[in-house]
Order: structure tokens, then C-alpha cells, then sequence
């Protein structure tokens, strides 16, 4: 989109005034903490931080890299050869004492990621004698050993021949080929998962193996040999008609047709798997498969496998969109999952507009704004085909008018834009916006497009009443016990945090709360809150993420905050705070299924997750809350003062004056699966926390 309107010159923010009087203690932190996320805010007006995973990603790039035989020899370049001793460096930084690497600061060991690291670190050189190899390998073995790994896990060592493909659940191409009526459509499962099963369905038919010496495998690591052949999962005699057992059986059946060759659609399903996959990584509308990393490593894979070389344009731009993921330190290179900008724009600019910044006063506001608009998806992506017949009508037909709008995570995701972006950078360009003169051009863009992203919205509501991310969906249970479903998340179904921002947004954008959307949206979070007063979190870490949205979303629509839902609610985040102040929660918590009970040892103070707790607590019992106030002076009283150097490896970057320290994952990729931790959230959230908490008190 053609953006116009941006004027030139930094105009002065006209700051609340506080009667003349010096400014409090938290509107002091307040301006240093905006003053420290602007000074992070790059030249074009977004914010994009690291996004910090865990060691599966150095792993699994290692691993690809030798399944494609671009480790060693001819294959690999000097560029590869400089970044692979560092990559492995990093890796050895994350092992654990007890010889393990786990999902998170404070998590279980993790199985997968701890055999897949033992397996590149030693594929790469390192001796399977030296000590740490050495604690790796019995920490795996005590664990189960390589036999129990997660079948995502499985396909990379099918691929460098430490288990038979049969060990691998089968993912047939034919599935593209599929009618949208068949209970099983790539249009009824989750975006994530189409764009991991497609390529990795590829694998599964052609089945590529790169045979290694038996010195650089990982025999070591198997405790039963027969496990190398088989699916690992077992039937369950107590339960003998299972959706387990269905799958193994369906399993089963299909490799013993693949084996007999009879499996006449194949090369049509191949070349139907090639065409989707090429058309996903068109440049002109996304910069690399999903743009997530597990796509964009398997990729790579299968194109090898239908015999596409290094030098092809289309291997070309998947290697680089994928290397942009790599952040190099002087010492060590880590790898990101994706990048975050318009989620850390979307935050960023709602946060400031919570300080009195916007479009009118701030020029640096303006640039975020058109920034914004600019990202706004104009492709009409793979979400379309679940739509009404009434609403793709009206979204897709509607003539010359453009009437929908979207935004996508990362810079340029046009097939996967989602519902919480696409909230979250609306009700920031709304709030962004107010008090705009009629001339502006920036704020016209950025009502106008928060519109279109609101009809957009709209149409996505699923029957329940809720939102999911990526698509309008239909919860389908059995899903999530097909064999390659293991990365828990093998759906998209309405979850209550991205629920409570979209009433939020649609409300601040000016939709009354007697609209029907809102009214189901309000049923379904009351339907999903937890005894405990508290709600699931999908997409942060976990009962406050949730419960910070759903708070948000339902006093947004009108519900009385001293009603028993939302007293409870309030009962439940009081019970939570920590003596010092502030809230913290362990994301094992999704481990439990349930928030920590009063008596139990609290997780760490965090300065996002206190934040979230207490922009809740001011929804539900207003700013001058003595729990809200003691959740301020938590924030006010771990401020930076000064610069502070970073402490490796828990903290991988100097932290500036006027930021918190925060080195826990408070960001959720897949629950139990893969954790994340966002850069950014130690900067943004406490603004808008203290933004509002000043706001509100008048200070």
C-alpha cells in the first residue's frame, strides 16, 4: 500500500501535565522506559527485537545442513564452514549440568532436543569421549534414549540414516489431492501444520537418506535396536478402539502400499506438492515457507529430494531467507524461529499511545503508523477457503472497494496473516490516531485500515463464538491423534487471550458491544474460564497471559467488573502476586494444566508477566488497588539505572538504562512443545502498564 502524509522534523510531545508539581516516581520511569523503547525503534518507525528460542533450532540447522551434504567437501561453502563451528558453540553454552538441553530457563529436561544436540555436536567433530558428550549421552539414554523421540525429531535422523523411514509416521502427498469434504484437508488443519506436513510428505514418498560413516552416527543412543524400524507409539490394551490404534493401523496400511508400489497417484500428488510449495515461497508475497523456521528447513529437504540443486534460484532464496534467522555474536551464532516486527511494532505503538503519544504530536508515532499500514496483507491467502459463503462474498467480491485488511507476523507472511496481529495493529492505529485534525494524512490511513482489518476480523469468528489465529476452524479432537501430531498443535482452535484482545479491538474501533460478534465472543470466554477464576493462555506464559486478554476483552464489552466471574478472576490474580510485587509464572504450568496454588513455591518475578497482571488488575479493581500499586513499585523498583552488561548465557545482550532484566520465556510457540523469549517484552509491556497506571491516577 501507498502510503502519504508523513511530515518531515521531529515535533515535541506535549507530555501530561502533573499540576506543576515534580513528576512521581512511576511517571519517572515511565519516560526513561519510553525513552529506552524509542531508542530501540529503527529509522522507518518499527521495532523488531530478537526472538529467542531454544537449542533445537542450532540443532536442526546443523542437521539439515548434513542432510543436504553441505557440511563437508564441494557442497559446503566458506560461509557455512565460519558458521559452523560457532553454531556449535552456542549449542555447548545451552547444555545443561546434568548433560541435558531443555525447552526453557527452568524447564524438564527435553529428550528430542537433548539427542539431536548430542547428534550434530558430534556429526560436527565432537568427540563422543569428551565429558560433556559423555553426560549428554547418559542423560538420553536415562531418559528413554533415541528410540523416544518426537516423531519431528525422528524424520531428520530417517534422513541421515540413524533409523529406518519406517520409524517416520507417514505423511502421504495424495493428501494434498484431497477433497475439501474428506475428513482429513489441509484446509482443517492448523497454518503451521500445512506448511510443516506438505514438504515433510515429500520426504516420506522419496524417502532421501544420506548414508554416514558408523563413527559419525548415534547408535549409542538407541536402547532397542528394533525401535530403529518401527513407530515408536504402542497400542494401548486398554483401550482397543483408540483413535491411537486407528492411526497405526492407517500408518500401517499406507507404508505397506508404498512398499508394494501401489500407490498409482503418486507422481500427480508429487508434482500437486511441488506446485504448492512453490507458489508459497513466491517472493512477492512471503519471505520464506510460513516464514517460520521448521517449514523453511524441510523445505529445503524435499526440494533436494525431487532433485532441485544448490544452485537453483528457488534453493537460493530458501537458503537466505532462512540464514536471516542467524544472529551473529563475536563468539557464537544463535538461531531465530522467525522474525516479530509487526507484532513488536503493534505492541509498541499501543503501548506509547498509553503514555499520551499519537500521530498528532509525535512524529515518531506517524512513522509507525504508516509503517503499519504499509504491512497491511492485500493477498487473499489460504484463511479464505473457511470462510461463510456470506462473508468471502463480501469480503472477496465487493468490487473496486477494498474492504478487508490483515496483518501477518512477520515482515512479509501475505498466505498467513492472524487475528491477534491483525487486533493488536488495530487498536493501536485507532488509539494512534485520536485527536487527529481531519488534514491528517497518516491518521486517515490509519482509521482507514483499522476498518478493514475489523471486517476482516469479523469474518474469522469462529462458530463457537471465539478466535483462533490463522483461520475460522472447527475444533476436531481426533486430530490431534494422528501420528504426526506430536508437536501439540496440530489445530488452530479458538483460545480465550486472542478471544479478549479481538473484543478489545473491536470495541476501541468503535463496534458497539450490543453487536452480535461481541455478545458470542463474551459467551465463549465465560464458557472457558477455569474454576480457579483464571483463563488458559495459548500464546504467552500462561494463566496471567490468558487471563490479562480475557479481563481485557470482557470488561471492553461492558461486564461488571464486581460481577462473580470477574471477582473470581480477581481472587485469582491477588492469590498470585509475589511478596515483592510483582507476578511470575513458569511455563510449567503447562505441564500441570493448572495455575500454581497459593502454597506453592512462586515462579520469578518477571516484568512482563507483572505488567499483564497488572493491566488486569486495573480493568478489574481500578489503579489506586493497593495490589495494583505494589505491582508498580515492583516496576519502578527494578528499573535499570544504568547500562548493564550482558551475563551469558542466560543473558545474551547488554541491557540499556531504563529497561528491566527478564531472563525467562514468557512467550509461547507450541504449549509443551516450544517456548519463546521475546526481546522486546521487557520494554513495552511495562510501558503500557505504567502508561495506564499514571493515566488513570492522573500523574
Amino acid at each position: 500500500m501507498h502510503v502519504t502524509g508523513l511530515t518531515t522534523g521531529r515535533r515535541h510531545e506535549k507530555r501530561p501535565s502533573t499540576g506543576g508539581s515534580a513528576p512521581t516516581p512511576a511517571r519517572r520511569v515511565l519516560e526513561r522506559a519510553a525513552d529506552a523503547l524509542f531508542a530501540k525503534q529503527h529509522h522507518d518507525g518499527h521495532w523488531c527485537a530478537e526472538l529467542e528460542g531454544d537449542s533445537i533450532l542450532g540443532s536442526e540447522y546443523l542437521l539439515m545442513k548434513a542432510a543436504l551434504g553441505q557440511d563437508e567437501g564441494p557442497s559446503a561453502t566458506r560461509e557455512d564452514l565460519r558458521r559452523f563451528p560457532l553454531i556449535l558453540e552456542h549449542l555447548r553454552r545451552l547444555q545443561r549440568a546434568d548433560g541435558t538441553w531443555g525447552q526453557y530457563p527452568g524447564s524438564p529436561p527435553d529428550l528430542s532436543a537433548t539427542v539431536k544436540a548430542y547428534f550434530a555436536l558430534k556429526l560436527f567433530g565432537e568427540s563422543a569421549d569428551a565429558p560433556h558428550m559423555r553426560r549428554a549421552r547418559d542423560a538420553a539414554l536415562a531418559l528413554g534414549g533415541a528410540d523416544r523421540i518426537n516423531t519431528f525429531s525422528m524424520f531428520y535422523l530417517a534422513c541421515l540414516g540413524q533409523v529406518s523411514w519406517d520409524a517416520c509416521p507417514v505423511i502421504p502427498p495424495e493428501v494434498v489431492l484431497l477433497p475439501r469434504a474428506s475428513p482429513f484437508h489441509l484446509s482443517k488443519v492448523s497454518a503451521w501444520t500445512r506448511t510443516m506436513i506438505v514438504p515433510l510428505a515429500v520426504c516420506t514418498a522419496l524417502r532421501p537418506v544420506r548414508t554416514l560413516p558408523r563413527e559419525r552416527g548415534i547408535d549409542e543412543l538407541f536402547i532397542d535396536p528394533a525401535a530403529r524400524a518401527r513407530l515408536h507409539r504402542s497400542h494401548d490394551g486398554r483401550d482397543p478402539i483408540s483413535w491411537n490404534k486407528v492411526f497405526l493401523w492407517i500408518d500401517g496400511a499406507i507404508k505397506a502400499l508404498q512398499q508394494a508400489r501401489l500407490t498409482p497417484g503418486r507422481g500427480r500428488a508429487l508434482r500437486e506438492c511441488e506446485r504448492w510449495l512453490l507458489q508459497r515461497v513466491d517472493p512477492r508475497t512471503t519471505d520464506g515457507l510460513g516464514a517460520i523456521f521448521p517449514p523453511m528447513v524441510y523445505i529445503q529437504i524435499a526440494l533436494k529430494a525431487m532433485g532441485y540443486e544448490r544452485d537453483h534460484p528457488v534453493i537460493r532464496r530458501c537458503e537466505h531467507e532462512l540464514d536471516r534467522f542467524l544472529v551473529e555474536a563475536d563468539d557464537h551464532i544463535r538461531i531465530q524461529p522467525c522474525f516479530s516486527p509487526v507484532w513488536d511494532t503493534g505492541i509498541a505503538l499501543y503501548a506509547l499511545t498509553e503514555c499520551g503519544r499519537t500521530i498528532e504530536n509525535d512524529d515518531r508515532i506517524a512513522r509507525t503508523a504508516l509503517w503499519l499500514c504499509d504491512r497491511e496483507v492485500q493477498l487473499v491467502g489460504d484463511w479464505a477457503h473457511n470462510l461463510r459463503p456470506g462473508d468471502r462474498a463480501e469480503l472477496l467480491h465487493s468490487g473496486a472497494e477494498r474492504v478487508w485488511g490483515a496483518w501477518a507476523f512477520e515482515y512479509r507472511n501475505d498466505w498467513y496473516p492472524d487475528v491477534d496481529d491483525t487486533a493488536m495493529v488495530c487498536k493501536a492505529l485507532w488509539r494512534a490516531s485520536a485527536g487527529s485534525s481531519p488534514d491528517s494524512g497518516a491518521a486517515r490511513q490509519a482509521r482507514e485500515a483499522a476498518l478493514r482489518g475489523i471486517r476482516w476480523i469479523l469474518a474469522m469468528q469462529n462458530d463457537d463464538g471465539g478466535w483462533a489465529a490463522f483461520d475460522r476452524t472447527t475444533h476436531r479432537a481426533w486430530m490431534e491423534h494422528v501420528p504426526f501430531a506430536d508437536h501439540n498443535a496440530m489445530q488452530d482452535p479458538s483460545c480465550a487471550d486472542i478471544t479478549g484482545r479481538t473484543i478489545e479491538a473491536l470495541i476501541t474501533c468503535g463496534v458497539p458491544r450490543t453487536h452480535a460478534a461481541v455478545r458470542r465472543a463474551v459467551d465463549f470466554l465465560l464458557r472457558e474460564q477455569r474454576r480457579e477464576g483464571c483463563w488458559w493462555g495459548r500464546w504467552g506464559v500462561n494463566f496471567l497471559y490468558g487471563t490479562w486478554q480475557a479481563v481485557g476483552g470482557l470488561t471492553a464489552a461492558g461486564e461488571d467488573p464486581r460481577s462473580g466471574h470477574l471477582r473470581r478472576a480477581a481472587d485469582w490474580l491477588l492469590s498470585m502476586q509475589n511478596e515483592d510485587g510483582g507476578f511470575g509464572e513458569s511455563a510449567n504450568s503447562y505441564l500441570e494444566d493448572r495455575p500454581a496454588p497459593p502454597d506453592r513455591a512462586r515462579a520469578p518475578s518477571t516484568a512482563s508477566q507483572t505488567s499483564w497482571a497488572m493491566c488486569a488488575l486495573m480493568f478489574l479493581r481500578g489503579a489506586r488497588d493497593p495490589a495494583v500499586e505494589r505491582a508498580a513499585a515492583y516496576l519502578i523498583n527494578t528499573q535499570l539505572d544504568a547500562d548493564s552488561p550482558a551475563d551469558p548465557p542466560t543473558f545474551l545482550h547488554d541491557e540499556p538504562a531504563g529497561s528491566w532484566r527478564e531472563p525467562w520465556f514468557t512467550g509461547t510457540g507450541f504449549p509443551k512443545v516450544f517456548y519463546l523469549r521475546y526481546h522486546l517484552y521487557r520494554h513495552y509491556f511495562p510501558v503500557m502498564a505504567l502508561g495506564r497506571y499514571c493515566r488513570l491516577r492522573g500523574e
